[in-house]
């Protein structure tokens, strides 16, 4: 019988216009701590993204979420945070903030492959 893995998971938000507190779902993290897992998901949805702001600077956001990856990877690109622990980057990771970019309150589940199971969340959360 396969071991089945206690995980969480945040959904990524972008947030063109904070002050009007509308989001676009565009990621998610998923991680155990005890399989050492985490990984990041995301996609850039240009057209909708537009839908809430014309100014908004699409480039940059690539650009940032691209570093919440290398940071999930434990990449040293990713600076001091990257280098923590898993549990730490994943708390640095959906920490509240409130910028363009935030996070979901995490979110528990049980699953036999976390691969799989991050990549139906974000089909099911994101696309």
């Amino acid at each position: 019988m396969q071991e089945k893995h206690l995980y969480e998971y945040a959904v990524i938000r972008v947030l063109p216009l904070v002050e009007r507190e509308e989001f676009l779902n565009v990621g998610i993290i998923l991680f155990c701590k005890k399989a050492g897992f985490i990984q990041v998901h995301y996609t850039v949805n240009e057209p909708k993204i537009n839908l809430f702001s014309m100014d908004f600077d699409v480039a940059q956001l690539q650009l940032n979420l691209e570093s919440l990856q290398i940071i999930a990877s434990g990449n040293k690109r990713g600076g001091a945070i990257a280098l923590l622990d898993v549990a730490s980057r994943f708390r640095w990771l959906t920490a509240v903030r409130s910028s363009v970019i935030q996070t979901s309150r995490p979110h528990p589940g049980l699953c036999d492959d976390l691969a799989h199971t991050a990549k139906r969340l974000f089909k099911e959360m994101v696309l």
